[in-house]
């Protein structure tokens, strides 16, 4: 019977991928990754880049609010940062579009940190509301600037990459996939770092991180950057995706659907970032599907899906909240562990 791992070195307990099973399932992964885009239909490849993208900024969001114990509403106005970034440097200058992700991304970093300021002063629901006034603001700029198209928005040309268009599903796949593993697996190292270490050491007691020496102002700072880095990234594959950028396309909702997405997923835990992200980006289209299959019995279900989809987002961080506050991931946990001692489990 497996009673756990012997680790014998520095290097095996820091190891990201542990044991052979995990190391064996990577490999398992990347390889259905690779061979997924050959087989599905472009309504799959679609949803497949649309999660990805939403777990590249699940993964921001999380640093933040479940590593650092920052709330923030506003990742998906630092999402539009480097949506509109993207979209007017592709437009006016027709820069490399890994160029325009870097500028997007760093531009929304250094907005981050602007935001981040109060954090020192202030946390909790008052640090939302803060992250909030900032969405506002961001907003109400883009829709009345005339360099980002007022209301009307942009629409923009399509990425290239060695003389291929990437304008279809297929070939996007291919941009947005290996970035987000990156951005992931950035992620999953930081944890490990200095900086990571205090991150949480700030999200569960700040005054006693401070005692200890730890610089709360520049560590709260650096974990704003690196969400709003992260989002500003995640915004530019978006526009990438797209090619139309409004400011209708970032609203507040959808930065609460990123929060509710690490809560349901799993705040402070990389894996619940990821489950979090595509378990809520599959549920409108879950809802759809039960809707078509009662419109013959309620000719109105599609209307009734946008509120019903409000009710169900609501009711599942309440749920999650309530009955399982460590959300997929300790979900994910459990089974493992009775997996692992499975049959001789009492």
């Amino acid at each position: 019977m497996r009673i756990g791992t012997l680790k014998t070195s520095y290097a095996a307990d820091e190891a990201l991928f542990d044991t052979p099973t995990q190391r064996v399932l990577l490999v398992l992964l990347a390889l259905g990754a690779i061979a997924f885009p050959f087989v599905a239909s472009p309504y799959w490849l679609f949803l497949a880049c649309l999660c990805a993208i939403n777990v590249a900024s699940a993964t921001g969001l999380n640093l933040l609010t479940g590593y650092t114990g920052l709330v923030s509403l506003g990742q998906a106005a630092f999402m539009s940062v480097g949506a509109y970034t993207v979209a007017v440097l592709e437009i006016r200058l027709g820069t490399p579009f890994l160029l325009n992700l870097l500028i997007g991304a760093g531009l929304a970093a250094m907005i981050g940190i602007l935001v981040g300021i109060p954090s020192l002063k202030v946390k909790g629901l008052y640090l939302a509301i803060a992250t909030i006034a900032a969405s506002v603001i961001l907003h109400f700029l883009f829709a009345h600037w005339s360099l980002t198209g007022e209301s009307r928005g942009l629409s923009m040309p399509p990425a290239r990459l060695f003389g291929l268009t990437l304008d279809q599903p297929f070939s996007l796949y291919w941009l947005i996939m290996p970035v987000t593993c990156l951005m992931v697996l950035g992620a999953a190292n930081l944890l490990r770092t200095r900086i990571g270490r205090a991150f949480i050491a700030i999200r569960d007691r700040d005054i006693s991180a401070e005692v200890l020496g730890i610089p709360l102002l520049r560590y709260k700072l650096t974990s704003f950057a690196i969400s709003s880095f992260y989002a500003g990234l995640a915004g530019g594959l978006w526009a990438y995706f797209f090619r139309v950028v409004t400011p209708e396309s970032f609203p507040l909702v959808n930065s609460i659907f990123y929060l509710a997405a690490i809560i349901v997923g799993g705040m402070g835990t990389i894996l619940g970032g990821i489950l979090g992200a595509v378990f809520m980006t599959l549920v409108p289209e879950l809802l759809k599907f039960v809707a078509n299959w009662a419109t013959p019995i309620y000719p109105d279900a599609l209307a009734a899906l946008a509120p019903v989809r409000t009710i169900v987002f609501g009711g599942l961080i309440v749920g999650f909240l309530i009955f399982e506050p460590r959300g997929l991931a300790e979900i994910w946990r459990r089974l493992r562990r009775f997996f692992h001692l499975w049959p001789f489990r009492t």
